[in-house]
This record gives C-alpha cells, sequence and structure tokens, in this order.
C-alpha cells in the first residue's frame, strides 16, 4: 500500500475540522487530545467532521508522544568546515539526548530549481520537521518547498525570519560593533573590513555593525578600506591581498568570519608583516580554526553547537503542541555572544610608540 504523501496530507488542516464542525480550533484539539469539558455532541460533531474529511493529525506529535522515533531532518550547504563541524556536532547530541533521528543531507547548488529538487527528495525521506543552518535557511525556494508541504522548518542564524517562522540566531549587529569598539579602543582608525556572502542577512547585520561603531567614533565608514568575501577561506585569501596591498595599509582588519580571517593572516605572514605589530586580524565564529593558526585569532565567539541544539529542541516542542492549520507565532531564541580576545589583535605601531614616548618623557 503507498504511503499517502506529506502534501496530500497537508491539505485538510485543524482549522477546516473546525469549521465542518461549527466549533473553535481549540474544541478540535481538545477532542483529539481527549481532554475533558467537550460535550458529547459537540465531540461527536468533531469526530465525524474528522473522519469525513479524512483529517490526520500532526504524526509526529504523536510519535513524540507515544516515544516512538521522530525523524528530523538538517540540510546543510556551509562553505566553513569549522562551522559545519560544531554545527553537526551540537544537532547529533541533541537529537541523541531527545532520543529523535537525525537525517542529513547536503545542498550546495545555488540554483532555485535545483534547491526545490533536492527539498523534495529529501523531504520523502520522512522527515518530520527539518533543521536549516546558514545559508540555507535564507533559501527561498527551500523553504517555500517545505511550507507546500506543511513540514515544519527551523531556521538558524535568519536575520529576517518571517512572522510565523522559528528561529535561532544571536545579535550579529551587535556582536560586530562590540569587535569593531576593541579595535578602535586599541588605537586604530584605519580599518578594513571583509565582507561575508552578499546574499545572508547577517553579512548586512555585520557589516551595519561595524559602520556603526565607526561612526560613533566620528570616522566616516564610506572610507573605510573593505572588501567582498564569501565566508570561504579562499574568498579570505582574495580580499586580504586586496586590502594589505593597498598604499595606505589598514592598521586593522575584520573580516566577518574566522576561516577569512585565517586567509588574512596567511597573506600577510607572506608579505612579511607581523600580526599584530604591523596589523591586526579578527575574526568571527570562534571556530577550531581560531586556535589552529598562528598567532592565536581574536574573534567573536557565536555559539555554534548551542545554536544548534536550540534549533533541535525548539523544533521538537513546536512538534509536540502544534496542530496542523494553526497559526503559528514567531519564536526566536536569540542566545549570547562572547568577545574572545587573544595574540592577533594590538595596538597600531602609531599608537606604540606614542606610549613609549609618553613613557620615556614621564621617565
Amino acid at each position: 500500500m503507498t504511503k499517502p504523501s506529506r502534501r496530500r496530507r497537508g491539505v485538510t488542516t485543524i482549522e477546516d475540522v473546525a469549521r465542518a464542525a461549527g466549533v473553535s480550533a481549540m474544541t478540535v484539539s481538545r477532542v483529539i487530545n481527549h481532554g475533558k469539558n467537550v460535550r458529547e455532541t459537540t465531540r461527536a460533531a468533531v469526530l465525524e467532521a474528522i473522519e469525513r474529511l479524512s483529517y490526520s493529525p500532526n504524526t509526529a506529535a504523536r510519535s513524540l508522544a507515544a516515544g516512538q522515533a521522530t525523524h528530523i531532518g538538517l540540510l546543510y550547504a556551509n562553505p566553513s568546515a569549522g562551522y559545519l563541524a560544531q554545527f553537526l556536532i551540537g544537532a547529533l547530541h541533541a537529537a541523541r539526548s531527545a532520543g529523535v533521528h537525525l537525517v542529513i543531507e547536503s545542498c550546495e547548488s545555488e540554483d532555485a530549481d535545483e534547491q526545490a529538487e533536492v527539498t523534495r527528495r529529501f523531504a520523502s525521506s520522512d522527515v518530520e520537521g527539518v533543521i536549516l543552518p546558514p545559508p540555507l535557511s535564507e533559501s527561498q525556494p527551500i523553504l517555500a518547498e517545505l511550507a507546500s508541504m506543511g513540514i515544519p522548518v527551523v531556521t538558524v542564524a535568519m536575520g529576517a525570519p518571517q512572522a510565523d517562522s522559528l528561529n535561532v540566531r544571536i545579535d550579529d549587529h551587535a556582536a560586530a560593533m562590540e569587535m569593531t569598539r576593541h579595535l578602535l579602543d586599541l588605537g586604530h582608525r584605519n580599518i578594513g573590513f571583509i565582507k561575508g556572502h552578499p546574499n545572508h542577512v547577517a553579512s548586512h547585520d555585520r557589516y551595519k555593525g561595524f559602520c556603526d561603531a565607526l561612526t560613533q567614533a566620528d570616522i566616516d565608514c564610506d572610507k573605510a578600506p573593505a572588501e567582498q568575501g564569501y565566508f570561504s577561506y579562499r574568498s579570505g585569501l582574495i580580499a586580504g591581498e586586496r586590502l594589505l596591498a593597498r598604499e595606505e595599509r589598514p592598521t586593522a582588519i575584520f573580516a566577518s568570519n574566522d576561516d577569512m580571517a585565517a586567509a588574512t593572516i596567511s597573506v600577510a605572514h607572506r608579505m612579511g608583516l607581523n600580526v599584530p605589530d604591523d596589523v591586526s586580524i579578527v575574526g568571527f565564529d570562534d571556530t577550531a580554526l581560531a586556535t589552529s593558526v598562528w598567532p592565536e585569532l581574536t574573534t567573536v565567539k557565536q555559539p555554534i553547537s548551542a545554536m544548534a541544539e536550540a534549533a533541535l529542541e525548539l523544533l521538537i516542542a513546536d512538534l509536540r503542541i502544534h496542530l496542523p492549520g494553526t497559526p503559528r507565532k514567531l519564536t526566536e531564541r536569540v542566545l549570547s555572544h562572547a568577545m574572545i580576545i587573544r595574540e592577533s589583535s594590538g595596538p597600531p605601531a602609531a599608537a606604540r610608540k606614542a606610549k613609549k614616548s609618553k613613557s620615556v618623557r614621564t621617565a
């Protein structure tokens, strides 16, 4: 016997049943869950409507309630191996703790049709909900395909979540402002910036945080040297070379992730520059790469594993309580970030000389 597709199962909603029985969606929910305080005539009307409309409540919620295995999907594509490794560790740990199976699939293509096709194939594996880490968390073809099949989704690092979505993120804007202020407090005024992928909201939030911090320090962000990156090591090499080859070389460079920051450090070494004496270089994420390079990287700690765990917990909680067809409000968890100060950042040469000269005069 062929199993009904999710698309067909998702056609009839709890609101359809409520309208057919002349009651509220909440009353239908009480009947389905064998709640009290429901008149027998009302219960009979609801059950008749359920049978007539062939309505099937959320199977994932029933499985969770019965302690049966539930399959949660994780669809990924991330140019940073360090980010992806931490995310998978967090997701696998949370899945093991929750007693659910994690189904993992990659989607490397940026073509809309191919993304939609991968999503359809992925959904056919009977996943009850899907976690989308960046950059797929902002893929409209994937989000639209999953919505059409009635599969709940939790996005991670989605800077502009929809009103009816589940989302986990940090405050990228505030984090970037803090890192920029760190460089300003060290005495840097000519600070370069390597942007993240232009299709990601987080990239724009980080650049805006950088610019807002400069503006508060009376520095024109439009005149600050900036290069486009794509969160990959290779794009960091290209952007780092362009910044460090400038006639007026920046005294500090803020890269939008650790991969690009590490690449910039390698460029500096190749050019015979000392980090941080000749140029300070800082990153974002605090992946394993941050402590694998020399000097170790000053960076923003994004709790990547914790974000993956929070995403799975949020999705499971939604599956337990949410019935198909009922409106969903935005549920978002904003996790804390932290500044991790290591050896790759320090005062610019001019500030060090001024400090040394002042100490000599004082002596």
